[in-house]
């Protein structure tokens, strides 16, 4: 994985961690919600902790929260640009 969180990679994670299929690019449509593809908080918790666990890292808080992939990827995304900053 890179040091930036993608659709294709976000779907790999939403399948082993949260147990939901969902196509990448449905997930990059814009306007595309987490509700619509059965993903809800808990799911994106456990692909939060599995992203936390791969990088050594706190992903930023709400992160779990998010409503869409796109706020999703960028939370994330800053997270880990700060720690390759670091």
């Amino acid at each position: 994985m890179s040091n930036t969180l993608s659709y294709p990679e976000l779907a790999v994670l939403l399948q082993s961690r949260a147990g939901v299929t969902v196509d990448p690019g449905d997930l990059a449509r814009p306007g595309a919600e987490f509700d619509t593809f059965g993903v809800d908080s808990l799911g994106l918790l456990g692909v939060v902790g599995e992203l936390e666990n791969r990088h050594g890292l706190k992903v930023t808080s709400g992160a779990e929260s998010a409503k869409t992939p796109a706020e999703f990827l960028e939370l994330v995304n800053s997270s880990l640009a700060t720690k390759a900053g670091a």
